[in-house]
């Protein structure tokens, strides 16, 4: 059975960085494509980032996140520069076992981490 443990989440000011981390066992890493999604308080889960041959990313995050795959180490990561405050919310790792569009949807992906929390506050 496929599980996702995020980790790396934590309270940051505005203007910095993090780097989440999702650690991925129960199958063949390297066939599976990811993505990193986000949800608030309030809010709809919201897509961030996906990575499979490519990377696609939200276009709030766009040039300041960077999604990458480890296939050596069986880990997605998610860096993220010049964090703002509305970045807020938990962090998600999904995995899909076949390529669905579209990719930002949730529905696309088969399983999910428990998340980790970001809280960008001054």
């Amino acid at each position: 059975q496929v599980h996702l443990v995020e980790s790396g989440g934590g309270l940051v000011q505005p203007g910095d960085s993090l780097k989440l981390s999702c650690t991925f066992s129960g199958g063949t890493f390297r066939t599976y494509y990811f993505a990193w999604f986000r949800q608030s308080p309030g809010k709809e889960r919201e897509f961030v980032a996906w990575v499979g041959g490519g990377t696609r990313y939200a276009d709030s995050v766009k040039d300041r996140f960077t999604i990458s795959r480890d296939n050596d180490k069986n880990t997605v990561f998610l860096q993220m520069d010049s964090l703002k405050p509305e970045d807020t919310g938990v962090y998600s790792c999904a995995a899909a076992t076949y390529y669905s569009r579209p990719v930002s949807s949730p529905q696309s992906f088969n399983y999910w981490g428990q998340g980790t929390q970001v809280t960008v506050s001054s």
